[in-house]
């Protein structure tokens, strides 16, 4: 029977040292009942806590570290059932034999993506050795290393590997392609440099019997590399190994690394959406695609949004350009997505504006407006609070047209401000303004 936070408190030093990254040794023994945290995370654990809880502790997919990034630590088989915890990786890949390879290096490292609020990044480079060449390889290594990236490294063969894993151990990374036969070798240089295992087969079977080994070792920051013959297969083997690892099988219990095969673009497309969707933990393209790049990080941040908790924007007043007293203020509920599409309209028609977002639980017009928390007594009162009230000489408010329903209200609560209607879509708030306001 699983312990209860309390019963699992008992075992813990008790000593609320916070190293652990809870404020308190109950509040982590919670995350521990919980499977949200690993017992390795107390620096104090005893050696009967250990023995009891060790492995029972453990999310059903080990968390790992690569670089500042985390993957794993997933519960669920469905996002729906409360939330994915931690993004997958999305990483590029650079052969050996490549020339400029300093030149894809800094495209990969210079890559950065804004949406909603967010920094998206391409969060490690991947070296594959083509030629029998380990010098050209190790100096492929070298450049990929010297990024500051973690490096996933992908030798043809162990020596080569283990001559690499001491260039990348200052940021991280990842000895990928790792079999029985050389398990304990690269096991032994993982260990050493702080790095992790990518563990390879012909199928499942042969997967779990490589990490169990290896795991047998006292070493467990591990990642499996999926096999299959077609995206159908794929497919599937995804979904049976993450039911494996949630009905407590250890030796599935990893996130997975794909090297995507070089393809068209919509194919490349199609592996990598299924790694987004299906449990990936490291995708690694074949090549540096812009186009493939903001396609999947947006479907990756929605996917690894907490569905519960909308990615949302702190209630306030927002500058728009150099705004002032003479300045609109538009409205909108201060869900990300809304406040970045309305904002990126309204300077798309270089007006200098202030914009005003109330607390919405992070919903959109629409939704918030129909669950009662976007309404006009509630508008008027935010805006009371917010120092433009008083100084604006234009008393011009813009609310969004689906929710033109709340006007009378709040003109009722601002009197002497002129409540004016705006588009229903951001798409027309250019029409809007040019008809509207000039």
């Amino acid at each position: 029977m699983a312990l209860t936070g309390l019963q699992i408190q008992k075992l813990l030093p008790k000593t609320n040292c916070k190293e652990c990254g809870s404020n308190t040794c109950l509040a982590f023994a919670m995350k521990l009942a919980g499977k949200k945290a690993e017992l390795s995370e107390c620096p104090y654990a005893s050696d009967e806590a250990k023995q009891i809880l060790g492995a029972a502790s453990e999310p059903p997919v080990k968390t790992v570290s690569i670089g500042e990034n985390k993957v794993g630590g997933e519960l669920f088989l469905y996002r729906h059932e409360k939330t994915f915890m931690n993004q997958p990786i999305l990483a590029v890949n650079i052969n050996d034999s490549d020339e400029g390879i300093q030149e894809a290096v800094d495209q990969i490292k210079g890559y950065v993506l804004e949406r909603v609020g967010e920094t998206l990044t391409l969060g490690a480079i991947a070296v594959t050795q083509t030629q029998d060449d380990q010098a050209k390889f190790i100096n492929a290594v070298k450049i990929a290393a010297a990024s500051g990236r973690p490096v996933i490294l992908r030798a043809k063969t162990t020596a080569a590997a283990k001559e690499a894993a001491t260039l990348i151990k200052e940021n991280g990374g990842v000895i990928s392609g790792v079999v029985k036969d050389s398990a304990d070798e690269l096991a032994a240089a993982a260990k050493e440099n702080g790095l992790v295992l990518a563990v390879a087969g012909a199928n499942l079977d042969e997967i779990a019997e490589v990490t169990g080994k290896i795991k047998e070792s006292e070493f467990n920051d591990l990642l499996v590399m999926i096999p299959g013959d077609s995206l159908a297969q794929r497919f599937q083997l995804n979904t049976v190994a993450r039911r494996a690892a949630l009905g407590n099988v250890k030796t599935m219990g990893y996130s997975f690394l794909r090297f995507i095969p070089e393809g068209d673009l919509y194919s490349v497309l199609r592996e990598a959406t299924n790694e987004v969707c299906k449990y990936g933990g490291v995708i690694v393209f074949p090549k540096f695609d812009i186009a493939l790049f903001s396609t999947l990080m947006t479907l990756r941040q929605n996917i690894y949004t907490d569905p519960q908790k909308p990615i949302q924007m702190e209630p306030g007043i927002y500058k728009i350009g150099e705004p002032d007293e003479n300045s609109y203020v538009w409205c909108t509920t201060n869900f990300s997505l809304t406040y970045f599409l309305v904002t990126g309209e309204i300077e798309n028609c270089g007006q200098n504006a202030w914009v005003m977002l109330p607390e919405c639980e992070g919903l959109s017009v629409l939704t918030a407006w129909a669950a009662g928390k976007f309404n006009g007594d509630m508008v008027a009162k935010f805006l009371t609070t917010q120092d433009i009230y008083n100084t604006q000489k234009n008393k011009s408010l813009i609310i969004p047209g689906y929710a033109a329903q709340i006007k009378g209200d709040i003109e009722e609560g601002l009197p002497g401000w002129n409540i004016i209607v705006g588009s229903q879509e951001a798409g027309d708030i250019e029409s809007f303004v040019n008809s509207t306001l000039k």
